[in-house]
């Protein structure tokens, strides 16, 4: 599975305006959701995870990775990539405040730890987050994460 197959023009923005924790989660899912990759629900389920288990999901300095069970209404695998306008704390002391949400749509365990992988080789590397942090268009953004 490549990561070039999973995210797309419309699943990303920049400089989206959220309240909270959960409206961060909620407009990467709706990239998703108007996509036509998920079912609304599996947006719900991408919150009650992260309320359930903590936020464990904000996996670095200002990022943050949503995601849910594909039963919980994936449609097809793919990615939502989101970068705040204000970063906003989700309760992780470490990491916090998140800046960038990168929900992760997967139809199976095996396509989940592969998608997790590849975005691990954009989100570890220090060059590609400054660039994140310095795109000004959607189409940049884009490009970092897809040339991997």
């Amino acid at each position: 599975m490549d990561v070039k197959n999973l995210i797309r023009k419309n699943l990303v923005d920049l400089d989206v305006s959220v309240e909270d924790w959960q409206g961060a989660i909620r407009a990467a899912g709706k990239l998703l959701v108007e996509d036509g990759a998920v079912e609304e629900r599996f947006v719900d389920a991408m919150i009650r995870v992260a309320k359930e288990f903590g936020p464990y999901i904000v996996v670095a300095p200002g990022i943050a990775l949503p995601h849910a069970r594909p039963e919980d209404g994936v449609i097809t695998a793919s990615i939502a990539i989101l970068r705040l306008k204000t970063p906003v704390d989700f309760g992780n002391e470490d990491n916090d405040p998140v800046y960038l949400v990168v929900a992760l749509a997967a139809v199976d365990q095996k396509q989940h730890i592969e998608g997790l992988k590849q975005l691990s080789k954009v989100l570890g590397n220090k060059e590609k987050i400054a660039a994140i942090k310095e795109a000004t268009v959607k189409e940049e953004l884009l490009d970092i994460f897809l040339d991997v």
